[in-house]
């Protein structure tokens, strides 16, 4: 049993797993429900609950207690009883079933219309009587107060048959050239009918005169919706007096008030298929929508998702059991789906003990894990080549990505890659040898940057470990572990500059050190490069050598210092010599400078001098000249002058005023005259 969550409802798949077939003696079913768990684990609720190849329509009597599917092939009729939870009877046919309906409350009354023209009776024995009718039919309803047949098909005329009288009335002439679907109201009776056209005829029984005409495949084009083609009529069904849901064949139900020509309601299934079943669902106030891929619950009054359900063969036909939560499908395969949904209504009186299974699984949540399926991203299937398939069957869309049949990934997985198993092989081979190498002395792999570092550091970190063995504490974290120093070994701005002054003046020993690193890390890369092992410890070398070049090296650190010095100094002494010898080589060129008028040159050291004095105050520059002796002050003016000169100046500016005035009064007049003369040459062409 597999169980689905969509929107916080579970949906319990019913007849999930695998079935059995029907040739296989008991014993041999007994010795594969021990050995297999899936099987031991199934519950098959109804026996032999399925059809040979095909189902296309199912049905639940009146009553309850009888559940009738038609499907191919051969073209037959099965009927399952409830209350023994097996098969009651099989009746094969001559073609195959269009639809079907059972008259009375158990199976002893029921109707085919069959794909020759054939319209069949069966009473409780068996077969009763066949009669024809003039075309083709698709559809057919049943008038209980004049128990008469309604059929509609590819034609204009609606056929009447009466069942009382035993034989054809007068037909209702449509204004369509097709009908698909047909339904008369259970409360006042009212025949509707679906037309190719995309229209809803309505016509009174009683007068057989049309009452009403809807047009729904212009109400379901709205402005969210892409419609290829004119939409016709695929589903209709009615709900108490007033209200009816209208299902097109692109993919629209339409729920409609019958006082009222545009529908209150239009939900889109976005596949763009047609609508094969509308169901009612009364206690929560849902319709139950589906077309051949996916079936959708929503709200009658607000249009709100309350859960879907995608099977996994395409959908014939849905019924859902009267006053419980169990839904029913017929399939374009073998098996007929059961499933239960607890938050639609409790489960039928002939299957109590579903309400209990549910609680009980409910109290233990398990994660579902798909063992047949394999998750795949978008990114996975272009690599697959096999994107052709998103929107097909053999995908399941599932958050990001899709849910397929792990047996066709692996097929689509050696196409793509035939050398898989070689690569596999060679993997398989390298851990092997990595899991021999383990034994041996393992490389410890050094960042790109700053080995020397990184290798001082895991020495220190091994000291450290024997260290704090012996005292039994606890290891301090590394430095190369941390991600705060991550980056120091791995961004090369951070590389350590070991020639610089600094580094060789403050690690006066780091000369000695750096060697033995050097030749560590040289043995490193070639054992990395060539894939060798490392060898413990050199030949022709004792194991105590390391211990007296340390003692060595803590004697002549003054010494090492002193080369350090000797060797910058010379290094400097050669940087000298070398730019020395640039500016001899350099040619000197002449340089022009422009001086202003007015002003003397005298060297490039006074205009140095006179550009910090413009930089000075007024008060500071005229002490400087004091003090330096270059201020010359000379006061020739008089106030009369002063005067004069401000009163040229101002007799100048009212005259370029004066002037400017004069321009914009001369450019008015030209503007004005040439107006004039535009105007008296319209006059002239006028008369």
């Amino acid at each position: 049993m597999q169980v689905s969550s969509l929107n916080e409802v579970k949906i319990y798949s019913l007849s999930a797993g695998r079935s059995l077939p029907e040739w296989l003696s008991d014993r041999k079913k007994r010795a594969l429900q021990k050995k297999d768990v899936d099987i031991r684990r199934r519950i098959e609720l109804i026996q032999d609950f399925e059809m040979p190849t095909v189902s296309t329509k199912i049905k639940v009597s009146r009553d309850g207690q009888y559940i009738m599917a038609v499907g191919t092939y051969k073209p037959r009729v099965r009927c399952f009883d409830t209350y023994q939870l097996s098969q009651k009877f099989e009746r094969c046919l001559d073609s195959e079933v269009v639809t079907f309906e059972i008259l009375s409350d158990d199976y002893s009354k029921i109707v085919f219309l069959q794909c020759g023209r054939f319209v069949e009776f069966h009473s409780q024995h068996g077969h009763y009587y066949k009669t024809r009718i003039p075309k083709f039919g698709r559809d057919f309803s049943y008038h209980y107060p004049s128990c008469d047949l309604y059929f509609v098909g590819a034609s204009s005329e609606v056929y009447r048959l009466n069942l009382e009288q035993g034989r054809f009335l007068n037909s209702l002439q449509t204004e369509a050239s097709e009908s698909n679907v047909c339904d008369i109201n259970p409360v006042h009776f009212l025949f509707a009918l679906g037309t190719a056209e995309g229209k809803v005829e309505c016509w009174d029984p009683r007068t057989r005169n049309r009452v009403g005409l809807l047009d729904c495949a212009l109400s379901s084009v709205t402005a969210d919706t892409e419609i290829e083609g004119l939409p016709s009529i695929s589903a209709l069904k009615f709900d108490g007096a007033l209200n009816m849901a209208v299902g097109t064949s692109t993919g629209q139900v339409l729920l409609y008030d019958l006082r009222s020509s545009n529908p209150l309601i239009v939900k889109d299934h976005h596949y763009g298929l047609p609508i094969k079943s509308i169901q009612f669902q009364h206690q929560l106030d849902l319709i139950i929508s589906a077309d051949s891929r996916i079936i959708k619950m929503w709200n009658k009054d607000t249009g709100k998702i309350f859960t879907s359900m995608e099977p996994e063969h395409d959908i014939n036909d849905v019924c859902l059991y009267p006053n419980s939560g169990m839904l029913m499908t017929a399939n374009e395969a073998p098996k007929m789906n059961i499933y239960y949904i607890p938050v639609l209504g409790p489960a039928p009186k002939w299957c109590s003990f579903l309400d209990n299974l549910t609680e009980e699984l409910e109290e233990n949540p398990e994660s579902t894990v798909y063992d047949d399926y394999k998750f795949v991203t978008r990114k996975d299937l272009e690599n697959l080549g096999l994107a052709h398939l998103i929107g097909s069957s053999l995908l399941r869309a599932y958050m990001h990505g899709f849910f397929m049949d792990i047996r066709l990934y692996h097929k689509a997985k050696m196409m793509a890659n035939p050398f898989a198993y070689e690569e596999y092989r060679r993997e398989k081979i390298r851990q092997k040898i990595e899991e021999t190498r383990a034994q041996r002395v393992q490389l410890k792999k050094l960042p790109k940057v700053n080995k020397e570092l990184a290798l001082k550091l895991i020495e220190e970190e091994g000291e450290e470990q024997q260290f704090s063995k012996k005292r039994k504490q606890k290891n301090l974290p590394s430095l190369l572990k941390d991600d705060r120093f991550k980056v120091m070994f791995e961004n090369p701005d951070f590389q350590v500059d070991e020639q610089s002054e600094e580094f060789r003046l403050l690690n006066p020993l780091v000369s000695k050190i750096s060697e033995k690193r050097k030749r560590k890390l040289k043995i490193l890369e070639e054992l990395e490069a060539q894939g060798q092992e490392e060898e413990e410890e050199p030949e022709g070398k004792a194991s105590d050598a390391e211990s007296s070049e340390s003692s060595d090296d803590e004697k002549g650190w003054v010494e090492e210092v002193r080369k350090q010095r000797k060797l910058l100094r010379q290094e400097e002494k050669l940087k000298r010599q070398e730019r020395l010898k640039e500016d001899q080589q350099t040619l000197l060129k002449p340089q022009f400078f422009e001086i202003k008028e007015g002003e003397e040159f005298r060297s490039f050291k006074d205009s140095a001098k006179k550009q910090k004095l413009m930089k000075k105050t007024l008060e500071d520059r005229l002490k400087l000249e004091e003090k330096l002796g270059t201020l010359n002050v000379s006061d020739t003016t008089e106030p009369e002058s002063i005067f004069v000169l401000i009163f040229q100046s101002e007799q100048q500016r009212k005259q370029q005023e004066a002037e400017k005035r004069h321009r914009q009064e001369r450019k008015t007049l030209r503007r004005s005259a040439s107006h004039l003369k535009s105007r008296r040459g319209r006059g002239r062409l006028f008369h």
